[in-house]
Order: C-alpha cells, then sequence, then structure tokens
C-alpha cells in the first residue's frame, strides 16, 4: 500500500485549528482513505468542519479517479474484406461457404454482365451477361483471400464451360470477380496453381468487379431453409459431403 495523498484540513472557519489529516491511499487499484489525529472540538462545530473535510475529499477523489482508470480499450471490429466467385448454381456454393470458418456473410446474386438490377428470370434467359455469383463478407484476421481461392477451385468443376453438372448457360460460369489488384494477382496465382492438379484446360474468367446485384430474397440461405427440396437433397448435400470428407469444409458446422 502506497500513500499518493495527505491532505490537511485546517481553519476550515473560525475557531480554534482543526488538526485533521485526511490520508488517502492507493492499494490493488482501489483508493483508501482515513481521518488521523481528531481533535477534541465540540460536537456541532467538528460535524461542521468534518463534513467539510468530507466535502473535500470527495473532490480530491474526483480528479485522482482518472489516474487510476483504465485505458480505454483499442480492440475495434475487424474490417471485413469482400470475395466474389461464380462456379455453378449459387445455392450450391452459398451452402458452402457459409460453413467456411471467418466467413461473416455470402449473398447469392449475379454479377459479370451489363443488364442493371436483373431477375433471376432475367438472367436465366442469357440475355444479361450476367452470372449466378455469391459474394462472401470475410475476416481477413482470421480466413485469407488465398484459402477462399482454394474452396473455390475444390467447390466446382472449373474446366467446363458454362457449365455445372445438369447446369447449362453462361450464366453457370466459372467466374472470379476482384476488386483490387492484390486480388487480381492471388486468383492469377491461385489459377496457375490450380491447372497443375487438372487434367483440361481451366476456363475461369478473371475480371474486374463492376457491380454486383443481390438476388431476390427467397433465392438467400437457400440451402439452411430448403433442405427437404429435390435440388438440395441430390444435389448439394452430396457436394456438402464430398467437401466435407476431404477437409475443405469443417464437418462440425
Amino acid at each position: 500500500m502506497s500513500n499518493i495523498f495527505a491532505v490537511r484540513i485546517e481553519q476550515l472557519r473560525q475557531g480554534p485549528p482543526l488538526k485533521h489529516f485526511v490520508e488517502i491511499y492507493q492499494s490493488d487499484g482501489n483508493f483508501w482513505c482515513c481521518m488521523t489525529n481528531p481533535s477534541h472540538d465540540s460536537a456541532p462545530n467538528g460535524l461542521v468542519r468534518l463534513a467539510a473535510a468530507v466535502s473535500l475529499l470527495i473532490g480530491v477523489l474526483l480528479i485522482a479517479s482518472p489516474m487510476n482508470a483504465a485505458p480505454e480499450s483499442t480492440n475495434v471490429p475487424a474490417k471485413l474484406e469482400t470475395a466474389t466467385f461464380g462456379g455453378g448454381c449459387f445455392w450450391c456454393a452459398e451452402a458452402i461457404f457459409q460453413r467456411i470458418p471467418g466467413v461473416k456473410s455470402v449473398v447469392s446474386g449475379f454479377a459479370g454482365g451489363t443488364t442493371a438490377n436483373p431477375t433471376y428470370e432475367e438472367v436465366c434467359t442469357g440475355a444479361t451477361g450476367h452470372a449466378e455469383v455469391v459474394q462472401i463478407k470475410f475476416d481477413p484476421s482470421i480466413l485469407t483471400y488465398d484459402k477462399l481461392l482454394e474452396v473455390f477451385w475444390e467447390a466446382h468443376d472449373p474446366t467446363t464451360l458454362n457449365r455445372q453438372g445438369n447446369d447449362s448457360g453462361t450464366q453457370y460460369r466459372s467466374i472470379i470477380l476482384y476488386t483490387n489488384d492484390a486480388q487480381k494477382a492471388a486468383a492469377e496465382k491461385s489459377k496457375a496453381e490450380a491447372a497443375r492438379h487438372l487434367s483440361a484446360p481451366i476456363t475461369t474468367q478473371i475480371v474486374p468487379l463492376a457491380h454486383f446485384y443481390p438476388a431476390e430474397k427467397y433465392h438467400q440461405n437457400y440451402y439452411n431453409e430448403h433442405q427437404s427440396q429435390g435440388y438440395c437433397q441430390f444435389i448439394i448435400r452430396p457436394k456438402l459431403r464430398k467437401l466435407i470428407d476431404a477437409g475443405v469444409v469443417p464437418s462440425d458446422k
């Protein structure tokens, strides 16, 4: 325990000297106080001066308390980054990336075309130029863009032009849409690495993201909300199981 203040209150009002000492101590992050050398003044006079002393003591504590305050936390929410990929039906891609630790949100939508604010029906005609994609918000302190690219290559077949399984059309093409030069370089490097392990040429486009248009609400979180639906049972679930068995997707999510 260390004595950090010693306040002497004397002659608070006319009369015999008041010789009280108010001492303040600090120990284990707390303040402690006591009064020493009490005088033998009359009770009324002593009480008045004691009240004044307590008031002064409160003032001292108010000044001293900031000295004992804990520093403000420097922890701030992590700044999320964005990745946008297309690899066939966005219902499949959404279900996969939702299960990757560090991913904070996945939105199904459209990108890579020319029509503004397209509907799902318009995209299905192939006339808009858009691909079905997912836009991923992720915490880079937990998950890197490079790791997301690894999942992307594992999650679909990038060697089939404008097709994934029975889903056929330009809207189902393999595509990476980057938002900066670092993402572009990472995508190109990752593509070259993936090509070494594939027997057919990769058809994946790597292009800048101009606009992302979220799909209609009923497309969002589709697998999680419609697991009894046929496409979910016979297409998405087996793909998820394959990726879980391969260690690409955690089994606990």
